[in-house]
């Protein structure tokens, strides 16, 4: 393990208490078809422990910072996976179209709302801001796919992206429209989170709706 790896995972730890991850545990469970260790660290933990790797090892470029997020990722444990998602949100400016690849695998094995949700609204949704016209592009198509995947977190994930700009007055609305409707003149898949994109999409159009009440879906 790298060394920004190793002091992230020891103050994980030493954060950790059993209650917390007791509670934890019950409250997120490990997902459908995936089983999840917890160490019980706060979400302000697992920031701080980000915030001070990255001041301890201040000249991580972006394949640094993209290696290390997928060594945090790739033990099932759920502060880990939490630190790097972190860790991507916290360094976005750094990342380029080619990361949706990765950051694709980690949405399909993350299979937990409190995962997904920060991957696309604070990662993927601020990445393709910054793209170029033609790199948003690219992206665009990918999340275009992700959208028509059988994989419903991939699905979710593709419509919360760009809900922060469509909050702000930006956005493309037409493009969220036509995934939005892609799911939702599908039947939910079985499981307990079969309606996990359905309550994205309705998640999106309640919290655009307080700043741009004008925008509805033309099957509304």
């Amino acid at each position: 393990m790298s060394a920004a790896g190793e002091f992230i995972d020891r103050a994980l730890q030493r954060e950790g208490a059993w209650y917390r991850a007791d509670e934890m545990r019950r409250e997120h469970g490990g997902g459908v078809g995936v089983r999840l260790q917890y160490y019980g660290s706060s979400v302000g933990a697992v920031r701080g422990a980000v915030r001070d790797a990255l001041r301890r090892h201040p000249d991580l470029a972006h394949d640094d910072i993209t290696a290390l997020s997928s060594e945090l990722w790739a033990e099932p444990v759920f502060e880990r996976r939490l630190a790097a998602a972190v860790l991507l949100q916290s360094r976005v400016r750094l990342l380029t179209n080619s990361d949706l690849t990765r950051i694709e695998g980690f949405v399909r094995t993350a299979r937990l709302r409190a995962l997904v949700d920060l991957l696309a609204v604070d990662v993927v949704g601020p990445l393709m801001e910054d793209l170029d016209s033609q790199g948003r592009g690219r992206a665009e198509s990918v999340l275009d796919r992700w959208a028509r995947e059988p994989d419903v977190w991939l699905r979710r994930a593709a419509v919360l992206a760009p809900l922060r700009a469509l909050r702000r007055g930006g956005g493309d609305w037409d493009r969220f429209a036509l995934r939005a409707g892609s799911i939702l003149t599908e039947p939910a898949a079985p499981g307990p989170d079969g309606a996990a994109a359905r309550e994205a999409v309705a998640q999106v159009l309640d919290e655009v709706a307080k700043s741009r009440p004008e925008l509805r879906l033309s099957r509304e």
